[in-house]
């Protein structure tokens, strides 16, 4: 199998279909946004031309009211691949999630379900005492774990405390105690690592294009649906920021320029998540198509195209 992993606007979708067509492939999503149907633009779903261009699977697969977790994505991806693999076609793995990759690599801590009240709790730590004194408890039970998450990932370290909390053992602990989906040689990884300022300057001028193409009725739709706004899909990116414009409290151009911050804050802690957990993946530093894809090759000399 083939994982394509990088933050948003790097150019994975066309990687993906040129290793697809050359390498008797099938491409499988793994981003936790593009599973949605309400979002093919603001998350940037491929395209139906890009799609036609090669199979694609669990894209636009799942209603907006329908939160998944990265355990229902395991299960649904999981025959996806087997199938793939059945017929004979290479499983060609694409997308920003990085907590998708590492389920299939080094596999899903089973931790039983947590009150909601644990949950909570471990909410009221971090917003009353902030991050410094939750990575102090993290650190105190789990050294290793509480370095693994990046500076200001509040939602790991909130899990991370709430999983201490509420089961007496640290991630680490689960996750030792965990075995992969994959064996190891089942799969090779790449992780598209652009310039920094390349990729947010293609960040800025994607979310133009989005607004331009539809984006705005698209976020209309979702908020005439009356979700609650906690749900995964309301809170992608782009959509806070455009449902603020729709509903009169922003003007276009503050929305957009709102949306833009937290596309780039979004890009950079995908690419830190990738940086701190993907360390020994190959990196594809090119930001033009060509050169990515002579770079792939390069990276991967094994590999035999059909076409």
């Amino acid at each position: 199998m083939l994982f394509i992993a990088g933050p948003t606007a790097s150019g994975k979708s066309a990687l993906a279909i040129r290793a697809a067509r050359a390498f008797d492939g099938e491409i499988v999503n793994a981003d936790s946004m593009q599973i949605y149907a309400d979002l093919r633009l603001l998350s940037a779903r491929p395209s139906p031309q890009e799609e036609a261009q090669a199979p694609h699977h669990l894209f636009g697969l799942v209603d907006g009211a329908d939160g998944w977790s990265v355990g229902r994505w395991l299960r649904a991806v999981t025959p996806v691949l087997a199938d793939i693999q059945a017929r004979g076609r290479r499983p060609v793995l694409v997308g920003g999630t990085g907590l998708y990759f590492r389920a299939l690599t080094e596999g899903l801590a089973d931790i039983p379900d947590l009150a909601p009240e644990i949950r909570t709790a471990a909410e009221a730590v971090f917003d009353r005492d902030g991050e410094t004194a939750v990575r102090a408890i993290l650190a105190g039970a789990d050294p290793a774990g509480e370095v693994r998450i990046a500076p200001g990932d509040r939602q790991r370290l909130v899990r991370a405390l709430e999983v201490l909390e509420g089961t007496g053992r640290s991630m680490s602990d689960w996750r030792d105690s965990t075995r992969p989906t994959l064996a190891p040689d089942a799969w090779r990884g790449v992780v598209i690592e652009p310039p920094r300022a390349e990729l947010y300057r293609r960040c800025d001028a994607r979310l133009d294009a989005m607004v331009e193409t539809g984006a705005l009725d698209e976020v209309r739709a979702l908020v005439a649906r009356g979700l609650d706004p906690l749900t995964p899909v309301m809170k992608a990116v782009g959509v806070p920021q455009l449902a603020a414009h729709l509903a009169g409290d922003a003007t276009l151009e503050a929305a957009l320029d709102d949306a833009r911050r937290e596309t780039r804050r979004y890009a950079k802690r995908q690419m830190t998540w990738l940086r701190n957990q993907t360390p020994d993946w190959p990196r594809i530093v090119e930001t033009d198509q060509e050169a990515q894809w002579r770079q792939f090759l390069a990276l991967n000399p094994s590999l035999t195209p059909s076409v």
